[in-house]
């Protein structure tokens, strides 16, 4: 029986925002994607899931999302009211922007409070905001293939701001992008992150960034993909480039390695 809402308010999970309960998603193929796994995130909170390709970690995150169904289990988000329906109150970035290439990037970005519905008097603001926030205020009335891989995936985490949601699901969206620009975006994804204090949950193959950005990393099995490990990034350390080179970050890094270790040495022999 799969369950999926709002937490109710006098639970004992009150302060999580997403719990997912011995959640399973099998396709109409009979492959196991995904489970059966049991995910708490807090408000508030950075967390992170790494494994190897195919282990369900962005099935997970369509789960959390609402855009897949799980085949069993309980999902439950805690919302602002108003926000009803798992799916309402999320912002979701893909690993490609996935931009509109006929329109500027201020209609990009406003493109979500269209579809709901909110009118053009009351999204410039908002869309103007979001884009502030990224650092492409002065790109608003340019079009996507005026601009860098970078720029593109800022406006598609703008597009995923506009709505002020609660929670911010990022499905690799750094992946394809060079050294120096990934580095760059981790850091601006961490001030914005210190600045709103919203719910991320942050898919990732790099055991590196993942480490660099998180509080929390999850080790996800190769699939049916299940919870291996959880590693808790304890650092007061200001997240930058000494943070990077630190000691403390490479004995993280190895952590978290050792914990993928037994489910690459299985693809390995597969």
């Amino acid at each position: 029986m799969t369950e999926a809402g709002l937490f109710d308010a006098d639970t004992s999970i009150a302060g999580l925002a997403v719990s997912l309960r011995e959640v399973t998603k099998v396709y109409d193929n009979g492959v196991m994607a995904l489970g059966p796994i049991d995910l708490a995130v807090r408000k508030g909170e950075f967390v992170a899931l790494v494994g190897p390709s195919g282990c369900g970690k962005s099935t997970a995150l369509r789960i959390i999302a609402g855009l897949t169904a799980p085949s069993s289990g309980g999902v439950r988000l805690a919302l602002r009211d108003g926000d009803t329906l798992p799916g309402q109150g999320i912002g979701f970035v893909f690993q490609e922007p996935t931009l509109m290439p006929w329109t500027s990037v201020r209609e990009n970005v406003r493109l979500p409070l269209r579809l709901a519905h909110v009118p053009a008097s009351d999204s410039d603001a908002r869309v103007t905001a979001a884009l502030a926030s990224v650092g492409l205020a002065e790109f608003a009335d340019s079009y996507p293939r005026e601009l860098s891989g970078g720029m593109k995936m800022r406006v598609s985490l703008a597009r995923a701001l506009v709505t002020d949601p609660d929670i911010l699901l990022m499905d690799e969206p750094f992946a394809a992008l060079d050294e120096i620009t990934r580095f760059r975006l981790n850091n601006d994804l961490l001030a914005l992150w210190l600045n709103l204090k919203k719910t991320v949950v942050f898919v990732t193959h790099s055991v590196f960034e993942s480490v660099y950005l998180s509080e929390r990393v999850i080790v996800m099995t190769q699939r049916p993909g299940r919870i291996q490990a959880e590693i808790r990034i304890d650092t007061t350390a200001p997240r930058d480039e000494e943070f990077r080179t630190s000691a403390a970050y490479g004995e993280y890094c190895r952590k978290v390695s050792a914990a993928l270790a037994p489910s690459y040495a299985g693809q390995a022999a597969l």
